[in-house]
């Protein structure tokens, strides 16, 4: 698949089919994660991937019942906790650069997956410290983000976006009122 065809077409998957996941296409989208560019090279992710249901299924109550993506969590064969080890990043300008790291590979990972013909779903609305806690997480490691993976059991929604003149300046940035 095209890689542009990819970032057209990805959405974010909440349905899943009990279809299990081959290991080879878990390690395919690993590894795609794996070769994302870093802060000085330092690579800070880390993915803890759950297959085993009984895992999978301690991750529920570190998410609020109103969250959509927690009968997500539920359903989906496979469920990534995409973490970082901050002490193999550094701060600049302010900046945390774990986080942009760690989100530059999880993307890749979800680029990966849509063009393996699974789907994904980002969430960070979850209580990390109950999510540690229960899959014995270091202290020292952040969870930037989880997906359920698998096969999707849903034709993804539409997802509107702004057009590229709105969002993008050429030379002098154009101030906008909010």
């Amino acid at each position: 698949m095209d890689i542009f065809q990819v970032i057209r077409d990805r959405r974010s998957i909440r349905k899943y089919k009990d279809t299990p996941v081959e290991r080879e296409k878990i390690e395919q989208i690993l590894d795609a994660a794996r070769l994302a560019p870093s802060w000085k090279n330092m690579q800070c992710w880390r993915f803890l991937v759950l297959t085993e249901a009984d895992r999978r299924a301690r991750l529920l109550a570190a998410f609020p019942d109103d969250n959509p993506g927690k009968k997500a969590i539920a359903m989906a064969p496979v469920v990534i906790v995409v973490c970082a080890d901050p002490c193999e990043s550094d701060v600049e300008n302010g900046i945390e650069y774990f986080v942009a790291d760690t989100a530059i590979a999880f993307e890749h990972l979800c680029l990966a997956a849509h063009a393996l013909g699974l789907g994904t779903c980002w969430m960070g609305w979850y209580d990390e410290a109950q999510i540690k806690r229960s899959l014995s997480i270091p202290d020292n490691i952040r969870i930037v983000g989880i997906t359920p993976l698998g096969y999707p059991d849903q034709e993804p929604r539409a997802r509107p976006r702004k057009e590229l003149a709105e969002i993008s300046f050429f030379n002098e940035w154009r101030s906008e009122a909010c």
